[in-house]
Order: C-alpha cells, then structure tokens, then sequence
C-alpha cells in the first residue's frame, strides 16, 4: 500500500509503471506507420529487469495468445498500448507549439523513463529539468549515457519526491522562476491524493509568469467493480500465461473522489485552460480498440488538458 513517504526505483512501485509506458511506446515504435517514435524506449525496457509483464507486451505473440485465452482482457491490454501511444503523441505536439511559441525552459514532473530530452528536436537553447526519484532518474541516464545516447537539449536531473520541497530543488539546479516555462504533468496525478494534486498545481503556478504553458493527464475514473473484475481477470489471464505481475497498478493509485478537475481548478486559478477526452482523441487519430469493456463510459477515461497562464 502506499504511504505518504513511499520511495521506488525503476523496478518497484510507481516505478516499475514507467517501464510500462516505455513498454507501449516501444511497441509503437516498431508497428509499421508508427503514430510516435521512440528510438530508446525498448533500450530502457530491457534493461530495467522490471520482471515479465512488462516485457511481454513487447512480444505480439504473447498478446495473440492472450486473445485466444480472454479477448476482452487482451482488447484492454491492446488499448492500453495504443493509448500510450496517442498520449504521447499528444503532449509531443503541445511541446512542439510550445517551443515554436518561443519558450525554451521545460518541465517534465515525475518524468520516468521519458525519453524526450533525447529524442524531440529541441530548439537550441532549450533546458529541459527532469524531476523524478533519485533511483529512476539514475538509472535512465546511466543507461542511456552507457549506450552512447546524449541529449538534444540542455537536460537536467531534479532528483526528489514531489512531496517535498521540490521548487527549492528545481531553482537550486538552475529554474528561472521570471522565464515562461513549459510544464507536463503526464502519467503523475493518479499517483497523488486530491490535496497533493491540488498543492502540486498550486506551486507551478507560484513559478509561472504569464505565457508559461502546462499539460496535464488526468485520473481515469473507473468504477469499484469494472476495476475489481478486470484486476481478477487480468490476474488470471497472466498466471495462465506465466507473466510474473509484480506490480498491482490499481494498488498504487488514489481513487479519490474529491479530487478536482484539473481544467475547471486551472481556470478558477489563473490559467486558461481546455481539456480532450482521450477516448476522443483516439478516435480522432485513428487509434480506438474495438472491444475494451469502458467503451460507453466516458468518465473512465482520462482527459489531455492543455493551459497558458494569464
């Protein structure tokens, strides 16, 4: 269970979900009219030894068998490795508007295993602050720089828990508080209660001049039982297939539901901000998978807010 002082590195807890993500962008990467590349991604995945799971949905022969055992199961499982994908997609562009828009000071809150510091093409004079668990972010330059793969801009590491002081640390590593600043807030707030979320958007603000710019994901809201009985399903499905599942992702999020939503907390808060249902955007760019159980339910999936400070 989490705790609020809970630590990880890229093979436990909420890190070992950053070897997911990586997992889907790898997949991507490799199908034959890719809606994103990530040239490192697979790279960060295999060395990770995060355990079995995550490395079979790198293999498509897996998810054939997983079809034949549970097609509803295996729907969501190909769901979630497109989502990933359209996800990245999607805050890929707003990085590029942003740039083009003349800002050069990025920040990726609890970056994980992303790879954007090294892969998107960023403007020169561009600084991209990383800020994450000292574990993860050690373990994704060391790997990268072992493997002769170098940045694209000026990228620094930020290694602290978001529950602490990390506007102290993000200053200490050179963060100019007066320069518009381009913020992500990607697969993060799940992992946070609503108050922490709240405070977290309170001290970006604190750093935003006017013309800063933020994304976000928001938390999917499923319902107790849907989530329950594809947790058994998923479960099942998995011994069958021998896939060591040593991580319960549902076990790491904050299913709470006084959490605000992010577009209406931004507007009410100095922002101007606009949201996208990501079943939508899946639509739109040609990525829906026909057969997940949530179709119907648009409140079970999350939304792609995108905001400019006033």
């Amino acid at each position: 269970m989490r705790t609020h002082d809970d630590t990880w590195d890229i093979r436990t807890s909420v890190g070992a979900t950053a070897v997911m993500v990586a997992a889907a962008r790898a997949v991507e990467t490799e199908q034959p009219t890719p809606l994103i590349r990530d040239p490192y991604a697979k790279l960060l995945v295999t060395n990770a030894n995060a355990g079995v799971l995550w490395e079979a949905m790198l293999d498509e022969q897996m998810v054939a068998k997983m079809q034949a055992l549970d097609a509803e199961t295996a729907a969501t499982v190909q769901h979630m490795r497109s989502y990933q994908a359209v996800r990245t997609n999607f805050f890929d562009t707003y990085f590029t508007d942003a740039v083009a828009h003349g800002i050069r000071q990025v920040v990726i809150l609890a970056s994980g295993l992303d790879s954007r510091a090294y892969r998107l093409d960023w403007p020169a004079g561009t600084t991209v602050y990383e800020i994450d668990q000292p574990q993860v972010l050690a373990y994704k330059s060391a790997t990268l720089a072992g493997n002769g793969v170098t940045p694209s801009a000026d990228r620094r590491e930020v290694p602290i828990d978001l529950r602490q002081d990390w506007p102290a640390a993000l200053r200490a590593a050179g963060f100019d508080p007066t320069a518009r600043t381009g913020w992500l807030a990607e697969g993060l707030l799940m992992y946070l209660p609503a108050d922490a979320q709240d405070r977290l958007f309170t001290q970006i603000g604190e750093l935003s001049p006017p013309g800063s710019r933020i994304a976000a994901e928001t938390a999917g809201n499923h319902a107790d039982e849907r989530r329950e009985l594809m947790r058994e399903r998923f479960k099942k499905v998995a011994e069958t297939l021998g896939m060591e599942q040593t991580v319960d992702v549902q076990e790491l999020i904050y299913h709470d539901p006084d959490r605000a939503k992010v577009a209406d907390w931004l507007n009410k808060h100095g922002w101007r901000a606009t949201a996208q249902n990501a079943g939508d955007e899946m639509r739109r760019v040609g990525r829906w998978v026909e057969g997940v159980p949530m179709a119907d339910d648009k409140d079970a999936f999350s939304e792609f807010v995108t905001a400019e400070r006033l």
